[in-house]
């Protein structure tokens, strides 16, 4: 889905980086990837098994954003909601990478070779990423992308309609009953330790 707003809802930053892509996509497209990189991973990492994961779906959301742009016209470029456009190629590849995951063999980590064993603070990072991805798998599929999309990536309602092709209504309710459900899994997890 790709629609056009008023000057109005662009931020802009925005706005100034469609104007130079559009003007000379190749000077002004390392400085779309410096401005979303962090909120793109961020928001990636949460849906995805592992940090190597959610950084091969940022580059592959880079190149095919950077591929699309080149064949675009200027105006059209100009038009981009940039956001929002750049998620909808996020979720599509997150989308075929599960697709591609659940036809491939599974993978089995072989056990350590004795080292030290306490965990590092980056394994304990590791450990509450894991338990907010289960959590978060608790959710449908719109759900989790809207809460990811909203909370973790920060991004406003109408760049989350943009990039999942949904009302807006529709996204402030999945994002509502996404937290409600967390919410829940959070006390019960609380109730029994």
């Amino acid at each position: 889905m790709e629609t056009t707003r008023g000057d109005n809802d662009v931020t802009p930053q925005e706005r100034s980086l469609t104007r130079r892509m559009a003007r000379d996509l190749d000077a002004a497209f390392p400085d779309l990837v410096r401005v979303t990189q962090d909120r793109l991973y961020s928001g990636l990492r949460s849906m995805s098994r592992n940090h190597a994961d959610a950084e091969d779906a940022a580059q592959e959301t880079f190149l095919r954003a950077y591929r699309a742009l080149a064949g675009y016209d200027p105006d059209r470029i100009e038009q981009l909601e940039l956001l929002g456009w750049l998620w909808t190629i996020a979720l599509n590849v997150v989308r075929n990478r599960a697709r591609s995951a659940s036809r491939r063999v599974a993978e089995v980590e072989l056990a350590g070779d004795g080292g030290d064993s306490r965990p590092s603070a980056e394994d304990e990072a590791d450990v509450a990423t894991a338990e907010w991805r289960r959590r978060l798998e608790a959710l449908s599929t719109e759900q989790r992308t809207a809460v990811v999309l909203r909370h973790v990536v920060d991004m406003p309602y109408r760049d989350i309609a943009e990039a999942t092709d949904r009302p807006i209504g529709t996204v402030k309710s999945d994002v509502n009953r996404g937290i409600h459900t967390l919410r829940r899994i959070i006390e019960e997890e609380v109730a029994s330790r």
